[in-house]
């Protein structure tokens, strides 16, 4: 499928069967993990085959079963780095989606196991994504209208009206949608609303919006 096609298919799924990760789809994942931990200078881990994360009282908490996969966004710390890790997590949640996994964005229901991935000095780890073979495929969130996330008009250029529509697709905290996006002058700009992982959801909406609009005319401001 494509990553248009993906980002419609994808929806958030908490539950997972036992089936075990195929190897060939382990490897695309982490060579896909790999380019992005050079092209955003992140240190974004998979873990497989480890269930202790996702039992606690919290997991259960926010109805996580099944867990035994997930990566672990790391990178150093810096103003952008839960937007680096918001554009490059959704990345690889829509490769996983590709490769016929399921995911999950997860920001507190789950316990840090040590050992499982490493957080260098300097380092930080800001969410984790569940990943595995979802009993169902998720279930689809209502949306806002287009215009109440981007200056849509008449003269609005039809790759912005594309890349907002895509930007409605991405997951964000509690479905909130909480981001605007604008266009003038030939140029985008992208903000986040007030709120709890705001900056994650905007780097998630950014790469959302580039896949539709089309990165060449995605010139942000």
């Amino acid at each position: 499928m494509t990553i248009l096609e993906a980002m419609k298919q994808r929806h958030s799924v908490r539950q997972y069967t036992d089936k075990s990760i195929d190897n060939e789809v382990l490897k695309a994942l982490q060579t896909e993990i790999e380019t992005c931990n050079q092209e955003g200078g992140l240190s974004i881990q998979l873990v497989t085959n480890e269930p202790k994360a996702f039992d606690s009282f919290m997991a259960h908490y926010g109805k996580f079963s099944g867990v035994t996969n997930y990566i672990a966004l790391v990178g150093k710390k810096s103003n952008m780095l839960d937007e680096l890790c918001g554009y490059y997590g959704e990345r690889l949640v829509l490769k996983a989606q590709q490769l016929g996994l399921n995911t999950c964005w997860v920001a507190m229901t789950y316990k840090k196991i040590p050992g499982t991935f490493e957080v260098n000095k300097g380092e930080k780890l800001t969410v984790v994504i569940s990943l595995g073979y979802g009993k169902t495929q998720g279930t689809e969130h209502k949306s806002k209208p287009m215009d109440a996330v981007g200056n849509i008009n008449p003269d609005s250029p039809e790759w912005f009206k594309k890349g907002v529509e895509a930007a409605l697709l991405a997951p964000t905290a509690m479905n909130q949608q909480k981001f605007s996006l604008s266009y003038a002058d030939g140029k985008v700009s992208a903000k986040a609303g007030h709120g709890f992982y705001t900056k994650i959801d905007l780097g998630i909406v950014k790469y959302h919006f580039e896949v539709g609009a089309g990165k060449e005319n995605s010139i942000w401001v």
